[in-house]
């Protein structure tokens, strides 16, 4: 398989009197406004590559171009000027032959306001990719079955368009989509008709059955937190140009410019920023071995009210304070009998707003852990707080991050008591005010 399934470089598209010299003037420095009202430069100079098996989203305000680039990749808009390469095959340039031997095999479309036939009911309308391939019939219909028995609506195989709710007749816009077996879907503005709970199903159901499927994906969409749900990756569009390409965590924290920036300052963080993105440093990390005194000695000493428990350096549980205290007056020794075993554990690529409920049912923060229990750092509770009032930039959490979660100095494991003291308050000697963990 290629590296990418589309490869766009130096794309560009002018509509109006004189095009070719329209995109010469734009190379040159003009702007947009320098060539109306002759010219409508509704492209300029778009590259970036799409990778097999991931969702990438246009993203831009209506007029910014993104529908007018998304037909260019399959040829439905000629190109004044660029590059179009579908799995390496040029289309800029092709005869019709190819370009429809291309849509017929590579590439399949999903409209904005379904574009179903009225008059073919719900199975014809799904197997009509496989009718122009000149599939037979009783294969076609098998394969259409199949893919509406993936979107859920198999029952209704017999039934007309008109007979469908907007939701129902997206998936079945989708269905013929993937009932073609063209590994490419481009999808413009394809939920922006429905109404907004079935517009938030319709792109669980995408997500869904684009890791079941693994098809590539090109979705066209002005909603910004549809695409910070859908995208893996993510091109933001303004008047023609792409002024940004990241992630949705990328878009959403290192914002290219001003406009990125203020575009973005309203999406709900807490349901695209992961745990990865605020975790901090682990450091309320003690070996099992330090014992119940040794660790009633490194709270005391540091004034923190709970430690993480690690055992070869995979995260065993938990203690508090408290445990501490209750264990010290019966006379206990040994962290094995009042660990908490049961503390919640994320993973760094949890999204935050997953993580709320977990973040209630514990006084400690979130320890962060690999597939091998590992900690890699930990989610204090102000962070998720923080992560619903941010509006732009980085996730600077406050110093009193502190004072609700307990931070201590990584201790070797196997140390003594004695030692771990000792490692804390060399630690502690070097923590510059308002870091130090507080009760």
């Amino acid at each position: 398989m290629p590296d990418t399934a589309i490869s766009v470089e130096h794309l560009y598209k002018v509509f109006g009197k004189q095009p070719k010299e329209a995109v010469e003037r734009l190379k040159q420095g003009a702007t947009r406004d320098d060539l109306a009202p002759a010219s409508t430069a509704a492209v300029i100079d778009a590259s970036f590559d799409v990778k097999p098996g991931e969702i990438f989203v246009v993203m831009g305000l209506s007029g910014s171009g993104k529908s007018t680039l998304i037909r260019m990749l399959n040829g439905l808009n000629p190109t004044t000027s660029g590059s179009v390469k579908v799995r390496g095959q040029e289309i800029v340039g092709a005869n019709p032959a190819t370009i429809r031997k291309i849509r017929r095999e590579h590439i399949s479309m999903v409209f904005q306001h379904f574009a179903l036939f009225p008059h073919r009911t719900v199975l014809e309308n799904v197997a009509f990719g496989l009718e122009v391939q000149e599939v037979p019939k009783d294969k076609r219909e098998a394969q259409a079955r199949k893919v509406l028995e993936t979107v859920g609506l198999d029952q209704w195989a017999n039934s007309f368009p008109n007979e469908l709710s907007g939701g129902m007749q997206q998936r079945v816009g989708i269905a013929r989509a993937l009932c073609a077996e063209t590994e490419i879907l481009l999808m413009d503005e394809a939920f922006s008709a429905l109404d907004p709970l079935i517009r938030r199903e319709m792109q669980e159901e995408l997500v869904d059955l684009q890791q079941q499927l693994g098809k590539t994906i090109v979705f066209i969409t002005h909603d910004l937190n549809e695409a910070m749900f859908l995208g893996d990756r993510i091109a933001v569009m303004r008047a023609g140009e792409i002024v940004q390409i990241g992630t949705p965590e990328e878009i959403l924290t290192s914002p290219a410019n001003d406009y990125v920036e203020q575009f973005v300052q309203d999406v709900d963080r807490s349901r695209v920023l992961t745990a990865s993105a605020v975790m901090q440093p682990a450091l309320a990390v003690v070996p099992l071995s330090v014992g119940v005194n040794g660790v009633a000695k490194v709270m005391r000493d540091m004034q923190v009210s709970g430690v993480f428990l690690v055992e070869r350096n995979k995260l065993v549980g938990g203690v508090t304070e408290a445990q501490i205290g209750r264990a010290r007056r019966r006379g206990d020794v040994h962290l094995s009998d009042i660990v908490d075993r049961e503390i919640p554990r994320v993973k760094p690529d949890d999204i935050l707003s997953d993580l709320f409920e977990a973040s209630v049912d514990t006084s400690m923060p979130l320890p962060v852990v690999d597939e091998r229990e590992r900690i890699l750092g930990i989610v204090p509770r102000v962070a998720l707080l923080s992560s619903m009032t941010t509006n732009t930039g980085t996730l600077d959490l406050p110093q009193s991050a502190a004072l609700t979660d307990p931070q201590l100095p990584v201790v070797p494991d196997g140390a003594t008591a004695e030692t771990a003291a000792e490692a804390i308050a060399t630690e502690a000697s070097t923590t510059e005010p308002g870091e130090e963990a507080t009760r």
